[in-house]
């Protein structure tokens, strides 16, 4: 299913879903930057690890683009 499927969905929980996910993608990667953990996700059907020092690296990165 696609996002834009999604957002027309009838159910309304259904259709909160993908906020909620994008909300605890969000907060695990902050959490991970606290903690100094790694970020284990799957990309291209692949398990990949994504190390703090990166998280860290793309949030300053997406801090600056916003200013």
């Amino acid at each position: 299913m696609k996002p834009e499927d999604i957002s027309q969905a009838k159910d309304p929980d259904i259709r909160a879903g993908l906020a909620a996910l994008k909300r605890a993608a969000l907060l695990a990667r902050k959490t991970a930057i606290q903690t100094d953990t790694d970020l284990i996700i799957v990309k291209e059907g692949r398990l990949t690890r994504i190390t703090a020092k990166e998280l860290r690296q793309r949030s300053e990165t997406e801090e600056s683009k916003a200013e």
